[in-house]
């Protein structure tokens, strides 16, 4: 079998209520664009049934991956990614419904950019259901820390709408470790030092009530998490001159 044009990679932990819902609104708007398509949900080790309830979808285009415990979202997204066969894989949250729109402009803007960021924060956004305060001020200040450790100008590193030319995702996912939320941060850093190219475009969103995100509580692991990171992605930018420097120095040894 030909390999799809496009791979939706959807993270899933305790999504049974509308995992049905998103699956078949990315189908009806990747076949209006008529690409050949794969969704790959992969179950977190939910306890709600959603891997069941994707199963009894009965969705040919359809396949459930099965972590054997809860190995975080990054984990799962890494697993989905590698796993993936497109030429173009997105990265869509469970709750990712309402950003579809979008995906025709981020499939062309794919012909000129490696990974094409859906940002809440870029130009033609819209946003229906904004978060609470407090949730608002978390994430800026996580976003800030994350730009200022790992020097990535990306605006809004964690929206969960991403599409990813498939030799970007192979090489990043397969280069960085994290398993958490920050995962977003260092996989965009990633990409950037291995030489891909990115772009943000707006898209639509709303937001969905459940995040339990504590800076007190988590401040510490992360930073530490975003330093180990900034190590990974440092090596590969070196790693990337050296490669670039060898064929001049052997020209020039060649010369003499």
């Amino acid at each position: 079998m030909a390999a799809p044009a496009l791979s939706v990679v959807v993270p899933a932990y305790n999504e049974a209520a509308g995992i049905a819902t998103t699956l078949r609104s990315l189908h009806a708007t990747i076949a209006g664009l008529g690409l050949e398509h794969e969704i790959l949900v992969v179950d977190n080790a939910s306890d709600d049934g959603t891997a069941e309830v994707v199963d009894a979808l009965s969705l040919a285009y359809v396949r459930v991956l099965r972590n054997p415990a809860n190995l975080g979202k990054g984990a799962s997204l890494r697993r989905g990614m590698l796993a993936a066969g497109g030429a173009l894989r997105l990265h869509c949250d469970a709750d990712c419904g309402p950003s579809v729109d979008a995906l025709g402009r981020m499939v062309a803007l794919s012909q000129r950019f490696d990974v094409v960021v859906g940002s809440r924060l870029a130009a033609g956004a819209t946003v229906g259901r904004r978060q609470p305060v407090r949730r608002r001020i978390a994430g800026r200040s996580f976003g800030l820390l994350c730009r200022a450790l790992l020097r990535e100008p990306t605006r809004d590193l964690f929206c969960g709408f991403k599409l990813w030319r498939a030799p970007a995702a192979e090489a990043v996912y397969g280069a960085t470790v994290l398993t958490g939320w920050t995962f977003d941060a260092e996989t965009l850093a990633m990409a950037r030092a291995l030489g891909f190219s990115i772009t943000e475009t707006g898209i639509a969103w709303t937001d969905r009530a459940g995040s339990r995100l504590s800076m007190p509580r988590v401040i510490v692991p992360v930073t530490l998490e975003l330093l180990e990171a900034r190590r990974r992605v440092r090596r590969a930018v070196r790693a990337r001159a050296a490669a670039a420097a060898q064929p001049a120095a052997e020209a020039a040894g060649s010369r003499v």
